[in-house]
């Protein structure tokens, strides 16, 4: 293939070789769900596609087909969680910080804004593994998470959004530590 035709992947794109920044307890969740795929999921679709596979032609097999459709999606997310984990870059949001550091909004800040309605809000700024906007955990990637960044107490940004632009007033910036939503194995069903 001519290098005409290639593409080249976009540095914000998942499972390309940019850093992936993570917290500690992001970094254990995606840990805790590879390792769950390797040692109990992939093993035991492994053995109902071994069984399946000797129940004869496989053209109409149901437990054939859909197990070996399930084998790709397990492989292709251990593929994504491999590469995600070998370009983590962990940063504890509870580690000491410089005067200067601290007072700014980076990644790991848990900011506290307002508005101009006078709403306010607080948010913690996120790896893209550990988005959980139940828990107000947002990306430093996204609009928002892109408008807190280097702001400090008293700075007024402007945010960029689909919905058109807002400007919001920074009341706090603090670092503490995010708890992150453990990983879970699935709960089996019963037929």
């Amino acid at each position: 293939m001519r290098k005409g035709f290639t593409r080249k992947p976009k540095p914000d794109e998942p499972g390309t070789a940019v850093k992936n920044y993570i917290t500690p307890g992001g970094l254990q969740r995606l840990k805790l769900e590879l390792q769950y795929l390797l040692l109990k999921e992939r093993p035991a679709v492994t053995e109902v596609v071994a069984w399946a596979a000797g129940n004869g032609d496989r053209s109409e097999n149901a437990d054939y087909q859909y197990g070996k459709r399930r084998l790709r999606q397990i492989d292709g997310r251990i593929r994504f969680l491999t590469k995600r984990i070998e370009a983590a870059v962990v940063v504890d949001p509870a580690a000491p910080r410089s005067k200067q550091a601290s007072d700014r909004a980076f990644f790991g800040a848990t900011v506290r804004y307002a508005n101009a309605a006078g709403g306010e809000r607080v948010v913690s700024i996120v790896g893209t593994d550990e988005v959980d906007l139940s828990r107000n955990h947002i990306s430093w990637v996204s609009p928002l998470g892109k408008a807190l960044l280097k702001s400090a107490e008293g700075d007024t940004v402007v945010l960029q959004a689909p919905g058109g632009t807002e400007q919001l007033t920074i009341l706090e910036v603090q670092y503490a530590p995010i708890d992150v939503e453990p990983f879970r194995e699935p709960e089996k069903t019963q037929a």
